[in-house]
This record gives C-alpha cells, sequence and structure tokens, in this order.
C-alpha cells in the first residue's frame, strides 16, 4: 500500500486467526479510529505457481479429449478453463471487495437487518491485501453459543437458520452475484443473533430460469416424485439428445439414497474452556462428491448443466446439513417463513 503498517495500523496481530493455500488472515486496529478490522494478506508466490499449475491443468485437459474423444462431451477442457478462470479471480481481492460491496448494496437495499457483510476499507485495500471491518461471531455450526446469541437477540436458532437462508436465496437473482462458499466458517452468528457472511472471494452467478429449475428439483425431490426432478434437470440444462426422463428419474432415485447417507453430525469440543460445547461436523468433501455424482448422472443421459449449478447446489446442500443440525422439525419447503419459492419481485 506503499506505506508502513504502523501508519496505518495501530496494532497487527503476528499469529494469523486464519489461513490458507492463497491467503492469511490477521486481526488488526485502525490508526486513529482504533476500529477493529482484519487484514487478508496474499501470500508471496502464489500467483505464479498457481498460474503454473492451472496452466498445466488446462493443457492436460485438451490432450485427455483428444486422446479419449468421449470426454468432450462432459466438457472437460471448458470446465478446466472455468476452475482456471475462477482461481485466478480469486488472487485480485479487489474483485472480492467489489462482490463483498455488491452484497452490502443488496442488503441495503431490501433493508434486511438480520445480516450483515463486512465494510471494506478501499483506500487500505489492493489487489493483494484486502483490509476489511472485523465481524465477531461463532460459525453456525456451534449449536451452544448460536442458541445464547439468539436468545441475546430476542430470536431462535431456527430463526436464525431461516434468515441466513431467507436471504441468501433472495441474492441468487436479487444481487448481482451470490456466495458461493457457504461452509460453515463463512457464516458467523454474531452475538445479537444477525448472520455474517464473510469471504466473498467465490461467487456465482445464474439465470432466473436456473434458479426457478432447481427450486422445481427441490420440491419434486422431496415428494419422491424422480421424473419430474429429472424433467426440471432437462430444462435447465442442455441436452444433446432426446432425453429418456423415466431412466434418468431412475438413476437420481439412486443418487438420492447416497444423498441422505451425508449427515449432519454433533461433536462436543472438549478444548473449550468452561463446559464444552456441542457443534455440528459437514463432510464438506461428501457434499462435493455428491454435486459431481449429479454432473455424472446427467452427463451419462446426455445433459449438460450449467456451469454455475454445481457452486449453486453446493450450497444449498450446505443449507440442508444446517437444517437437520439446527431445525431439524423445520419444512423448508412448506413453511410460510421460508421464502425460497417468493419471487413475485423477479
Amino acid at each position: 500500500m506503499g506505506q508502513p503498517l504502523s501508519a496505518a495500523f495501530e496494532s497487527v496481530e503476528p499469529v494469523p486467526l486464519a489461513t490458507a493455500s492463497v491467503a492469511q488472515v490477521h486481526g488488526a486496529i485502525l490508526r486513529g479510529s482504533r476500529k477493529r478490522v482484519v487484514i487478508k494478506v496474499r501470500k508471496p508466490g502464489v500467483e505464479d505457481a498457481l498460474a503454473a499449475d492451472l496452466a498445466f491443468m488446462a493443457a492436460s485437459a485438451k490432450v485427455l479429449e483428444f486422446l479419449a474423444p468421449e470426454l468432450g462431451r462432459g466438457s472437460v477442457a471448458a470446465i478446466a478453463g472455468d476452475l482456471r478462470s475462477s482461481m485466478l479471480d480469486e488472487l485480485d481481492f479487489r474483485k472480492e471487495a467489489r462482490n463483498m460491496a455488491s452484497f452490502r448494496a443488496f442488503l441495503e437495499n431490501g433493508n434486511i437487518r438480520s445480516c450483515v457483510a463486512p465494510f471494506v476499507y478501499e483506500s487500505l485495500s489492493s489487489g493483494r491485501v484486502l483490509t476489511m471491518e472485523r465481524l465477531t461471531g461463532v460459525a453456525l455450526t456451534d449449536l451452544d453459543a448460536i442458541a445464547g446469541a439468539a436468545a441475546a437477540g430476542g430470536t431462535s436458532p431456527e430463526a436464525v437458520l431461516i434468515n441466513a437462508l431467507n436471504t441468501w436465496s433472495l441474492s441468487v437473482i436479487s444481487c448481482e452475484s451470490f456466495h458461493a462458499d457457504l461452509h460453515a466458517g463463512n457464516l458467523l452468528v454474531l452475538p445479537d443473533g444477525r448472520v455474517g457472511f464473510i469471504d466473498f472471494g467465490i461467487v456465482g452467478r445464474v439465470s432466473p430460469a436456473t434458479w426457478v429449475a432447481v427450486q422445481a428439483l427441490l420440491e419434486a425431490a422431496s415428494g419422491g416424485d424422480w421424473r419430474t426432478a429429472a424433467a426440471a434437470l432437462v430444462t435447465m440444462g442442455a441436452a444433446d439428445t432426446n432425453v429418456d426422463i423415466d431412466a434418468f428419474g431412475t438413476d437420481l432415485k439412486g443418487l438420492a439414497a447416497s444423498l441422505q447417507s451425508v449427515q449432519a453430525t454433533l461433536v462436543v469440543d472438549s478444548t473449550s474452556p468452561g463446559r464444552p460445547g456441542v457443534g455440528v461436523a459437514v463432510d464438506e468433501t461428501d457434499i462435493t462428491r455428491l454435486v459431481l455424482q449429479l454432473v455424472r448422472v446427467g452427463d451419462a443421459h446426455g445433459v449438460k448443466f450449467p456451469r454455475e449449478f454445481g457452486l449453486l447446489l453446493k450450497q444449498v446442500l450446505y443449507f440442508d446439513r444446517y437444517q437437520r443440525a439446527l431445525a431439524p422439525e423445520l419444512d423448508v419447503l412448506n413453511d410460510p417463513r421460508v421464502q425460497l419459492r417468493d419471487r413475485q419481485r423477479w
């Protein structure tokens, strides 16, 4: 940023709050205002290493399609190209800042007070550094802490979950982009019961038609009507030939059995001081595997899904797991508080 840390920050915590392969996050205090912030910093050398790896992956995908032409129908090279583009986008924190600003504008324009996103300090941000308001809260999987925060805000864990789900689903169409990485660490429940959406490095964009098809899929699947679910997916996707809807539905029914096997399990954290806390463990690898299985089943029947479908479905599966743990009695598709099907404004 062209200045020493001491000019912008009164203090910076040397130990990162979180770290991953691309970046790490440090707590800090702004000089002057003394506001608490977090600084997301890209790790040195990551861009060159990632660009080289992704270029190799893209080239390998093209070679595979040449050697095995049947892989072309699955668009292996196109998928590799999309992955390369999205991952390189993650390296530019200016794009993440714009994603966050767009989401904050969506919340403000919709007068949504139950959810928040961090304010970005643009003068202290760049392509490699992102300085944001620090939101203090607990992960959506910390059941005991959520109950306490909900009570303080005059609400309930079930209502907290509904607020998060309604806000995210509305953003799918009403916002410029939707948050596409909703693992529990990116959804914080604040002390007053509000939900904080953080880390907008991965976002998606879908058409109204795609979201309507996903809603039809969920409703048909919940009633066990797999033929209608198959028809919804064919409508959303691009079919090379006439699709055998009955056979497609039968395969979806088999996949549903795998879906039910991925359960959100309760775990006890005995490392926390005082009374051990109870949380939820959601296997992110299993959720990714299920999304890929659905894509493969579609491909086997000649149906190619839109590129954002996997991202969208993965977030829906995250919410499904959170609902089973936080509000097991909640009927998402029929509860009037859940606004998945209230889309007249579109």
